[in-house]
Protein backbone atom coordinates (compact mmCIF):
# COMPACT_ATOMS: atom_id res chain seq x y z
CA UNK A 1 0.00 0.00 0.00
CA UNK A 2 1.43 3.34 -1.08
CA UNK A 3 0.16 6.28 0.99
CA UNK A 4 0.74 9.92 0.00
CA UNK A 5 -0.40 13.04 1.86
CA UNK A 6 -1.90 15.72 -0.39
CA UNK A 7 -1.96 19.37 0.68
CA UNK A 8 -2.07 22.54 -1.40
CA UNK A 9 -1.86 26.23 -0.56
CA UNK A 10 -4.77 26.72 -3.00
CA UNK A 11 -7.22 25.22 -0.50
CA UNK A 12 -7.74 26.13 3.17
CA UNK A 13 -5.23 24.88 5.70
CA UNK A 14 -6.82 22.14 7.85
CA UNK A 15 -8.32 23.46 11.10
CA UNK A 16 -7.54 20.28 13.01
CA UNK A 17 -5.27 17.24 13.07
CA UNK A 18 -5.91 16.05 9.50
CA UNK A 19 -4.68 16.62 5.93
CA UNK A 20 -6.61 17.97 2.98
CA UNK A 21 -6.42 14.56 1.32
CA UNK A 22 -4.73 11.18 1.45
CA UNK A 23 -3.96 9.14 -1.65
CA UNK A 24 -3.66 5.39 -1.23
CA UNK A 25 -2.61 3.62 -4.42
CA UNK A 26 -5.06 5.04 -6.98
CA UNK A 27 -7.72 6.25 -4.49
CA UNK A 28 -7.92 9.81 -3.16
CA UNK A 29 -9.83 10.54 0.06
CA UNK A 30 -10.57 14.27 0.37
CA UNK A 31 -11.39 15.70 3.80
CA UNK A 32 -14.54 17.75 4.20
CA UNK A 33 -14.13 21.24 2.77
CA UNK A 34 -15.96 24.32 3.96
CA UNK A 35 -16.40 27.72 2.30
CA UNK A 36 -13.13 29.22 3.46
CA UNK A 37 -11.15 31.34 1.01
CA UNK A 38 -7.53 30.05 1.14
CA UNK A 39 -6.19 33.49 0.15
CA UNK A 40 -7.32 35.24 3.32
CA UNK A 41 -8.86 32.50 5.53
CA UNK A 42 -12.19 34.32 5.42
CA UNK A 43 -15.43 32.37 5.48
CA UNK A 44 -17.78 32.92 2.55
CA UNK A 45 -21.30 33.25 3.99
CA UNK A 46 -23.01 35.69 1.63
CA UNK A 47 -25.31 33.00 0.20
CA UNK A 48 -25.56 29.22 0.04
CA UNK A 49 -24.66 29.44 -3.67
CA UNK A 50 -21.49 31.42 -2.89
CA UNK A 51 -20.61 29.00 -0.09
CA UNK A 52 -21.07 26.02 -2.39
CA UNK A 53 -18.95 27.57 -5.15
CA UNK A 54 -16.11 28.18 -2.67
CA UNK A 55 -16.32 24.61 -1.37
CA UNK A 56 -16.17 23.28 -4.94
CA UNK A 57 -13.19 25.54 -5.73
CA UNK A 58 -11.39 24.18 -2.66
CA UNK A 59 -12.14 20.61 -3.71
CA UNK A 60 -10.99 21.36 -7.25
CA UNK A 61 -7.65 22.72 -5.96
CA UNK A 62 -7.05 19.54 -3.96
CA UNK A 63 -7.98 17.35 -6.92
CA UNK A 64 -5.62 19.33 -9.14
CA UNK A 65 -2.78 18.92 -6.63
CA UNK A 66 -3.36 15.16 -6.84
CA UNK A 67 -3.39 15.24 -10.66
CA UNK A 68 -7.14 14.68 -10.89
CA UNK A 69 -10.37 16.57 -11.57
CA UNK A 70 -14.09 16.16 -10.93
CA UNK A 71 -14.33 13.37 -13.52
CA UNK A 72 -12.32 11.20 -11.09
CA UNK A 73 -14.89 11.54 -8.28
CA UNK A 74 -16.72 8.32 -7.44
CA UNK A 75 -18.37 9.29 -4.12
CA UNK A 76 -19.46 12.56 -2.53
CA UNK A 77 -20.87 13.33 0.89
CA UNK A 78 -22.63 16.65 1.41
CA UNK A 79 -23.45 17.94 4.88
CA UNK A 80 -25.96 20.78 5.15
CA UNK A 81 -26.98 22.87 8.14
CA UNK A 82 -30.52 22.89 6.76
CA UNK A 83 -32.12 20.68 4.10
CA UNK A 84 -33.87 23.77 2.71
CA UNK A 85 -30.56 24.50 0.91
CA UNK A 86 -30.79 21.24 -1.07
CA UNK A 87 -32.06 22.73 -4.36
CA UNK A 88 -29.52 25.58 -4.50
CA UNK A 89 -26.62 23.30 -3.53
CA UNK A 90 -27.64 20.74 -6.17
CA UNK A 91 -27.63 23.44 -8.85
CA UNK A 92 -24.14 24.73 -8.01
CA UNK A 93 -22.66 21.29 -7.28
CA UNK A 94 -24.04 19.86 -10.52
CA UNK A 95 -22.50 22.68 -12.57
CA UNK A 96 -19.03 21.32 -11.75
CA UNK A 97 -19.80 17.78 -12.95
CA UNK A 98 -20.02 16.24 -16.40
CA UNK A 99 -23.62 15.40 -17.22
CA UNK A 100 -24.24 11.66 -17.01
CA UNK A 101 -21.02 10.96 -15.09
CA UNK A 102 -22.05 12.22 -11.65
CA UNK A 103 -20.65 10.24 -8.69
CA UNK A 104 -22.59 8.34 -6.05
CA UNK A 105 -23.68 10.70 -3.27
CA UNK A 106 -25.56 11.25 -0.07
CA UNK A 107 -26.72 14.53 1.37
CA UNK A 108 -27.53 14.85 5.05
CA UNK A 109 -28.65 17.67 7.29
CA UNK A 110 -26.71 18.03 10.52
CA UNK A 111 -27.20 20.15 13.62
CA UNK A 112 -23.96 22.16 13.25
CA UNK A 113 -20.84 22.26 11.11
CA UNK A 114 -17.34 23.62 11.81
CA UNK A 115 -17.24 27.40 12.16
CA UNK A 116 -21.06 27.47 11.86
CA UNK A 117 -20.93 27.11 8.06
CA UNK A 118 -23.94 25.90 6.08
CA UNK A 119 -22.19 23.30 3.90
CA UNK A 120 -19.29 20.86 4.01
CA UNK A 121 -18.40 18.41 1.23
CA UNK A 122 -16.01 15.45 1.23
CA UNK A 123 -15.14 13.29 -1.77
CA UNK A 124 -13.49 10.06 -2.86
CA UNK A 125 -11.76 9.95 -6.25
CA UNK A 126 -10.09 7.21 -8.25
CA UNK A 127 -7.22 7.74 -10.66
Amino acid sequence: MKKKIINTKNAPTPIGPYNQAVKINNMLFISGQIAMDPNNNELIKSSIEDETHQVMKNLSAILEEAGMDFTNIVKTTIFLSDMSYFKEVNSVYGSYLKDGEEPARETVAVKTLPKEVNIEISMIAVD
